[in-house]
């Protein structure tokens, strides 16, 4: 409940939806709505195949390691978010009208097919969010962390494997009562003697606000949303500032291996990849969490700026699931190298590719120095 994604189920209420006059925001809301369905469907059809292409190189045995697991199931769940993703926004955004509330639209199996994407996108959502926070939360522990052998490796390799696990069932036992909150309701059309079938407003930010609903809808913002985003923060710039300091000491060292520079280099470039990974997560999801937690506390905050703005949401959100195939492939020289490997028979190594840059590496510490 409460995704961007979805916003349209909320966007196309019964028809005795409160109706507000229209504002700058509105104006732009209706624009936005008009575009959606067509741009939403370039962003899912480049990220589903690309998500798929993470999957499959990132999971591959000579890939396997703590931070590579996070990142395979964040592509799954990003995944899983967009494929269902497609057929909602073909048929209520392209196929029919996006502000079209007629019956031939609004069948039940459609309203049941919305029914189940509200669900499902926010578990998938909150997986993502809390994988975010796992990103963050070990590649600080692996920064900080004195234990370099091989046992070591595989019990981190273990933790993060029982992690994402819980992850991914905690998420779906958290959001039971979201599941429950959602409804759908009918309404009969006298002019064609059809039924539409709804999903029921649940007039969040108004004293017809169900109490239930209100706990939930707070629950959902501040577990899945705020809290993830601040943890993410936290985590980020203490990897920032780790960040700095390995690279000042690095430049310090006079007498340093060629091993060691290899390692270090790897490492920073691996950090500066996840933490562009964790800026995307917080710049979409939560300004998102915010504008959920005011709506509930500010009246008509949902309808007048919430609603306008979901369409945006939801697209800068699938942007969000479909771009990390091409940062993986900008920062990491292992992932690009392994997939150009797979997809495209390019036999140079990762080995040789991580020479050429380690002596770049060299000549630009000494040259610093």
């Amino acid at each position: 409940m409460f995704e961007a994604d979805v916003k349209m189920a909320t966007n196309v209420t019964t028809p005795s939806s409160e109706q507000i006059e229209p504002s700058a925001l509105a104006v732009f809301g209706g624009w936005f709505t008009s575009i959606h369905g067509y741009s939403s469907l370039t962003v899912c059809f480049f990220g589903i195949p690309t998500n798929l292409i993470n999957i499959t190189v990132l999971s591959r045995k000579d890939m396997r390691n703590p931070t590579n697991a996070l990142l395979c199931w964040l592509a799954v769940a990003d995944l899983l978010t967009m494929i269902p993703y497609v057929p909602f926004v073909i048929h209520f955004y392209c196929a029919f009208d996006p502000y079209d509330s007629s019956p031939d639209k609004f069948t039940f199996p459609w309203a049941v097919y919305m029914l189940f994407l509200i669900n499902f996108v926010a578990t998938t959502h909150t997986i993502s969010n809390w994988l975010g926070v796992s990103l963050a939360v070990f590649r600080f522990v692996q920064l900080r962390s004195t234990s370099k052998g091989t046992v070591a490796k595989r019990r981190l390799y273990s933790t993060i494997q029982k992690v994402i696990a819980g992850i991914y069932v905690c998420s779906c036992v958290v959001l039971v009562p979201n599941y429950m909150t959602n409804k759908i309701v009918e309404h009969h059309d006298n002019e064609t003697n059809k039924t539409a079938f709804f999903i029921e407003d649940i007039k969040l930010g108004t004293n017809d606000t169900k109490p239930i609903v209100l706990v939930n809808v707070l629950t959902y913002s501040i577990l899945t949303k705020i809290v993830p985003c601040i943890l993410m923060t936290v985590f980020s710039g203490s990897l920032l500032i780790s960040l700095n300091l390995n690279g000042r000491q690095r430049r310090r060292r006079l007498s340093v291996t060629s091993n060691k520079v290899r390692r270090e280099s790897r490492q920073a470039k691996t950090t500066r990849m996840l933490l562009v990974v964790i800026i995307l997560f917080l710049l979409t999801e939560f300004p998102h969490g915010l504008l959920i937690l005011i709506s509930t506390v500010i009246p008509d905050f949902y309808y007048s700026v919430y609603s306008p703005l979901g369409d945006l949401m939801d697209l800068l959100a699938l942007v969000n699931n479909a771009i990390n195939f091409l940062l993986y492939c900008i920062m990491s020289t292992q992932f690009r190298t392994k997939f150009l490997q797979m997809y495209f028979n390019k036999q140079s190594t990762f080995k040789d590719m991580e020479r050429t840059q380690l002596t770049t590496s060299l000549k630009t510490t000494f040259t610093t120095i």
